[in-house]
């Protein structure tokens, strides 16, 4: 029998969890699995527990938010034979998920994981440590970390637009050196992202070409600073409708591979938590590194 280690999250988006457990070990069950269950006890814990474990097992499920998924990732990329990821999403805003057509209700989410089909994923080096769908620096980039779990948990998704309009007035830029596969680029810039995904923030709508989440290949974007509200507006509508940007502000490409460069240590969030400040990043892409399972 097929051995299944299950990761949970009891406090990730409204701390609901708890009131499926039920169903979704059921549903393991159903699909023949040997189940082992570890709710995690704090920061880092799953990201501990699979590397500890992980190699003991033919697939981890892990249930929480974006954040735990980036745990359980990161400590996969240490083991040398890694299982299967199935993802419950249970966060507050699962971008990653919205990559993976899964169903809508917890149950059958479960069902997915036990015995939905695995495919390879691309998964991203940032220096010593890894992500799956974002790194990013600058304007609102620290918003998911910095915004209480009580705030989350009763507002959702809103918390966090709620958190990011008290930052209007303290965007700043970023002397950067970008270096990629296409050249190299240097400018001020106030926000910046390298993506694998379809969704950050809950927002939906950049990039403009379609992504495949095992092409080896990133889809980057960096904002110069805006002087006024009017170039505000127009970055705003060129990364949410994807609408041409007629200040040249906006720029995109996509790379594998990018090293970018700060005068000084710069904040950085990978999947929505905390990546660290850094001078320099060496950003790369692996191809195919963790095979994550699908929905439809």
């Amino acid at each position: 029998m097929k051995k299944l280690l299950f990761i949970y999250n009891r406090y990730a988006g409204k701390g609901r969890v708890h009131l499926h457990l039920a169903d979704i070990l059921d549903a393991f069950a159903q699909a023949g699995w040997q189940i082992t269950v570890h709710p995690t006890r704090g920061a880092g814990d799953a990201a501990q527990t699979a590397a500890r474990l992980g190699g003991e097992f033919d697939r981890i499920v892990c249930c929480g938010g974006d954040g735990t998924l980036h745990e359980v990732v990161n400590g996969l990329m240490t083991v040398s034979a890694r299982p299967e990821v199935g993802y419950i999403p249970a966060g507050t805003t699962n971008d990653f998920a919205k990559n993976l057509n899964l169903p809508r209700s917890v149950a059958d989410r479960a069902a997915v994981a036990a015995a939905g089909v695995p495919k390879g994923v691309d998964i991203g080096r940032f220096n010593d440590r890894h992500f799956i769908y974002v790194a990013a620096f600058g304007a609102f980039t620290d918003v998911a970390y910095n915004t209480p779990q009580q705030f989350k948990s009763i507002f959702g998704h809103l918390a966090y637009v709620l958190e990011g309009a008290t930052r209007i007035g303290s965007i700043q830029a970023y002397p950067l050196t970008v270096e990629h596969d296409q050249g190299m680029e240097a400018g001020s810039y106030c926000y910046g992202m390298v993506s694998n995904t379809i969704s950050v923030g809950g927002f939906k709508g950049m990039p403009t070409q379609p992504v495949e989440l095992d092409d080896g290949i990133f889809e980057v974007i960096l904002v110069r600073q805006p002087q006024n509200p009017i170039q505000l507006q127009a970055i705003l509508k060129a990364l949410v409708q994807m609408a041409p940007d007629d200040h040249g502000l906006v720029t995109s490409y996509r790379a594998s591979r990018l090293k970018i460069t700060c005068e000084s240590a710069l904040p950085w969030t990978l999947d929505g938590e905390f990546g660290g400040a850094h001078r320099e990043a060496e950003i790369v892409n692996c191809p195919r590194a963790v095979s994550i399972v699908y929905g439809r």
